[in-house]
């Protein structure tokens, strides 16, 4: 078998298997479509936008590209210019398909949330204080997860500590007959001898 069979091989077998995946999603989003009318579609759209929650989804098929560059180009190093301009220009021809997700982020969003929702959800989300929020709202998370550890260690010595003197008021003598002996002093070390006197 050739090397261009072998990638036509491996395309195929990428393409089927993503066919058979973006045929699920978009079964899936039209039975969910069915209960959710154009207009709520269309706030949950909204929302979307304001809210930026499908950005995350941005790199996704450049990383997949990259990621199928590299191991085409480990198996035919020898063809690595057209391997990486070949699956540059199959990429871009799928990034209309980015719609697909977009359609069924919305969808999921619709479901989730009446239209009043979405609108009040976008309203705010497109104001300055929500943008602001949005943009913020990762490093405020930061700090106060750092606040929370800060203040976990804390509660764990003051619960400690407390508990400790608690007890030895409640059943301190207990406690210390359940101590283990303290090992005895070592004896002290004998005295070195005196020098013999010079004659």
């Amino acid at each position: 078998m050739s090397k261009f069979q072998a990638i036509g091989r491996l395309r195929f077998g990428r393409l089927t298997a993503g066919a058979v995946i973006a045929a699920s999603l978009l079964a899936g989003a039209s039975a969910q479509a069915q209960d959710v009318t154009e207009a709520q579609i269309n706030v949950a759209r909204q929302a979307i936008t304001a809210l930026g929650v499908t950005n995350v989804f941005d790199n996704i098929l450049p990383n997949v590209a990259a990621r199928l560059k590299v191991q085409l180009i480990q198996a035919y190093p020898n063809l690595e210019d057209q391997i990486d301009k070949t699956v540059d220009q199959q990429a871009i021809a799928l990034a209309a398909r980015r719609g697909d997700l977009e359609k069924e982020a919305a969808t999921v969003y619709a479901k989730s949330f009446t239209q009043d929702e979405l609108k009040q959800i976008a309203a705010f989300f497109s104001s300055p204080a929500g943008q602001k929020l949005i943009k913020d709202q990762p490093v405020a998370n930061r700090e106060l997860g750092k606040s929370a550890d800060i203040w976990a260690a804390g509660v764990a010595r003051d619960l400690e500590k407390n508990t400790n003197d608690a007890l030895v008021k409640t059943a301190g003598a207990q406690l210390k007959a359940q101590m283990p002996a303290a090992d005895p002093a070592p004896a002290p070390a004998a005295p070195a001898p005196a020098p013999a006197p010079k004659p």
